[in-house]
């Protein structure tokens, strides 16, 4: 193994990684011992100098990345074999299915031993997105294995220009690394949903969401469907493919309402019990009493960084207050936050306090998180962002 630089940790400060959570802290650092480069591969050492792992150093809060505890040649190799376990891993949950799904994600950053890497396949385009400066300089080398070990991938685009760290001397750029594809429809559970990883956000599609949309189709059956924050609406086909009596989807953009329509018309041709609505949800909900007896609140994340906490809480509160108030007697309501600095009992307590405060009762039928390919490394709680309730209204 060639010779790396040394990061060495301050005393005490190895414990996490004994435990082997793979992030290290600027904080933690005592002592770099020789050149280091943003990007670059470092063992990491406490200061008994016992080895502790391997990771990509950068500039930042989090100033390593930890991707192996074994001291091992970093190569394409390894990464082969990071690649091929997690690709391993989801064939052998048994959702990917010739002819009925072929959208999921691959790697899951820490969750896939691969910090600061996002890949999600749709169809046969992978798409990567970058979050460390370390996986984007070897992202030519990841899409080779990409094409080599993905049943049907012949293209791969990254996707990264507004996630790379904002204060890296590399500047990333969106577009094809290998081949070239369009946007096009792809399958889950059997459903089309036209995918835009060019223009849309994320890397076109809430994957996360999957078993989600698959429960909300459960219930659905007769009622009046509302999915507010529908951006291409995933729950409004479920819900209308499981015979919902009407449904309506709200989102702030009339793009997204007009790639919900398109994908409504995919699948169901003939429906005319939907509507696409391009309107604030806050005034859309205002006065909607008793006319929904089953209503989605999906926002996008009400906070990213921790100081945004309180804010972020009290607006969960209000929105589902909101609904709380408005939901037909014996409704369902699902509700999530994808806010990763919100925690399950803090989303929770939010929803509480909204129920307390609507006066009505409320049980909790289900509590729901991300799928199995957006895999959370028990090691690393942090991974699981994804929190949502189904509640039964009075």
């Amino acid at each position: 193994m060639s010779e790396l630089t040394q990061v060495i940790l301050k005393s005490g400060k190895d414990i996490s990684l004994f435990r082997f959570h793979p992030w290290v802290f600027s904080g933690a650092i005592k002592k770099i011992k020789g050149e280091v480069a943003e990007g670059d591969v470092v063992e990491i050492v406490n200061n008994k100098f016992e080895f502790l792992g391997l990771g990509h150093y950068q500039i930042g809060s989090i100033a390593i990345r930890v991707f192996s505890f074994v001291k091992e040649e970093i190569n394409i190799d390894f990464w082969r074999r990071k690649i091929q376990s997690a690709y391993n891993y989801r064939k052998s949950m048994n959702f990917i299915e010739e002819g009925k799904t072929n959208i999921f994600r691959l790697s899951h950053a820490e969750g896939d031993g691969m910090p600061g890497l996002i890949i999600d396949v749709y169809n046969d385009t992978a798409i990567m997105q970058f979050h460390s400066i370390g996986m984007y300089l070897i992202k030519d080398e990841l899409a080779k294995i990409l094409v080599e070990t993905i049943d049907g991938v012949t293209a791969v685009y990254d996707k990264s220009e507004a996630t790379m760290p904002k204060n890296s001397d590399i500047k990333a750029k969106d577009g094809f690394v290998i081949g070239e594809t369009k946007a096009q429809y792809a399958l889950e559970n059997g459903l089309k949903f036209y995918i835009d990883w060019i223009n849309g956000q994320k890397t076109g599609f809430f994957i996360d969401q999957r078993e989600n949309r698959k429960l909300l189709g459960s219930y659905s059956k007769d009622r009046n469907v509302l999915n507010m924050f529908g951006y291409t609406g995933g729950f409004s086909v479920y819900a209308l493919q499981e015979g919902a009596n009407l449904v309506h989807s709200v989102d702030a953009s009339g793009k997204a309402t007009d790639l919900t329509n398109k994908n409504v018309a995919e699948n169901f041709p003939e429906a005319k019990n939907h509507e696409a609505f391009a309107e604030d949800a806050f005034k859309f909900m205002a006065d909607i009493k008793d006319k929904y007896d089953l209503i989605i609140l999906d926002p996008p994340a009400f906070a990213k960084q921790r100081k945004a906490l309180h804010n972020a809480l009290q607006g969960y509160k209000r929105l589902n207050q909101i609904a709380l108030e408005q939901i037909k007697p014996g409704g369902i309501l699902f509700t999530f936050s994808c806010s990763q600095v919100v925690s399950k009992e803090n989303f929770r307590k939010s929803v509480f306090a909204a129920a307390a405060n609507a006066k009505r009762n409320v049980r909790i039928m289900h509590q729901l998180t991300q799928p199995v390919d957006h895999a959370v490394s028990i090691f690393h709680p942090e991974g699981e962002y994804l929190k949502g309730l189904v509640l039964f209204v009075e």
